[in-house]
């Protein structure tokens, strides 16, 4: 079997609402979703959600080769773009080329990938992640209703410009998960998307902690600094969750070795094998591991064959256009098919179909650091810009 070519997608997820972090919001709820389809000799094709960047570039490095030697192709991958670095959006194109290897791989021997890789348990505990900082209290809540319908009993809500929003928003979201789970107590997760100082971090979850119990707060400080997220470790109850935009163990080495986090995130764009990479190396430090995306499926496969995973962020319930996922969300856990291969399944007509919905990157949104991020005396004073729907305490 030889890989033979590529084809790229680029289609959307339409949530209905806004959503965003503290970086920016996506007011229209539109949020682009990128697809590589690899191709076989064999007429077996795999299916990868990544970013297209220099793709002609990485794509080099595996063409004509036997897609079943999937890690060996990853590191051929890594080779080829080390000269200008594999961080970033390459890093994501890598893994998502990645990804569809492993697609093609568990296809082209008949089985699901999570028992390709060794897994015995299709069901990967899961808790809900709205991406919600733009709703208002009833929205808040309802969206939270509709999770905890599906068994749902940890939640990660998105915070950081607000500390006193922060803990009536997680108040909120906690009263609904502890109704629905007839008052057994939820777990509640703060992500602030690297909205503070590592002062302002120790301080902000300090007060939170009064009223909270927080099982994690997510990327408190910059993705990199490693003596700062040990300084927040060190400063307060909750753990520590970070590294979904830390690329190759070479950026996750130093925040483990610095005893700087308590959850290892991995993002699922980076791909199958940097999350196995990734989840042995904190296994050797004792630590868990928890998948991050909208679309993890790979990650999914991959968390049921690794000692150390605590749970994986289901965000959407939806998938995007012209995408299907042969999976379930039941019982507070996502759980896997027997479908060969990761279960996933394109349609590029209803794509090409929806194209005009999409017009293109936005100038602001999520993806784009807010100019003064990290440099907030008062946030409610300082000028700080807000979605339009986004509630302002008096």
């Amino acid at each position: 079997m030889r890989i033979t070519g590529y084809r790229t997608l680029t289609t959307v997820q339409q949530w209905g609402r806004p959503v965003g972090d503290a970086n920016g919001v996506f007011a229209d709820g539109m949020v682009p979703v990128s697809i590589v389809i690899v191709d076989t000799d064999e007429g077996i094709s795999g299916v990868g959600l990544g970013p297209h960047v220099e793709i002609e570039r990485v794509f080099a490095a595996v063409e004509g080769e036997d897609p079943r030697a999937v890690t060996s192709l990853y590191d051929r991958m890594l080779r080829h773009t080390f000269k200008a670095g594999h961080a970033g959006p390459v890093f994501g194109t890598i893994g998502a080329l990645d990804t569809a290897l492993w697609d093609i791989k568990a296809k082209a021997a008949g089985q699901p990938l999570w028992r390709l890789l060794g897994g015995r348990d299709r069901r990967v505990p899961a808790y809900a992640s709205g991406l919600d900082i733009a709703l208002t209290d009833d929205e808040l809540v309802a969206a939270y209703e509709i999770y905890a319908g599906y068994g749902l009993r940890a939640a990660k809500l998105k915070g950081g410009l607000d500390i006193e929003r922060d803990r009536d928003r997680l108040c909120l979201v906690r009263d609904v998960l502890t109704e629905a789970a007839h008052g057994r107590r939820p777990g509640l997760m703060l992500d602030v998307n690297e909205a503070w100082t590592r002062k302002q971090a120790v301080r902000h979850v300090s007060e939170l902690e009064r009223t909270v119990d927080l099982i994690w707060i997510e990327e408190p400080v910059r993705r990199w600094d490693a003596e700062g997220h040990a300084a927040v470790t060190r400063g307060v109850r909750a753990s520590v969750a970070t590294g979904e935009n830390l690329s190759g163990l070479e950026q996750c080495r130093p925040i483990i070795a610095a005893g700087a986090v308590d959850i290892v995130q991995t993002a699922a764009v980076w791909g199958v094998t940097h999350f196995l990479r990734v989840s042995t190396l904190a296994h050797a430090h004792d630590l868990p591991v928890s998948p991050v995306g909208n679309i993890p499926i790979g990650l999914l496969h991959a968390a049921t064959s690794v000692p150390n995973h605590l749970t994986s962020e289901l965000q959407d319930l939806d998938p995007p256009v012209g995408v299907s996922l042969d999976l379930q969300v039941e019982d507070g856990a996502f759980l896997l098919s027997d479908t060969p291969g990761l279960g996933i399944r394109v349609d590029d007509r209803a794509i090409r179909a929806a194209a005009h919905r999409f017009t293109g990157a936005a100038a602001e949104g999520p993806n784009v650091r807010p100019e003064r991020a990290g440099q907030r005396l008062l946030p409610d004073l300082d000028g700080v810009a807000r979605p339009a729907r986004f509630p302002v305490a008096p």
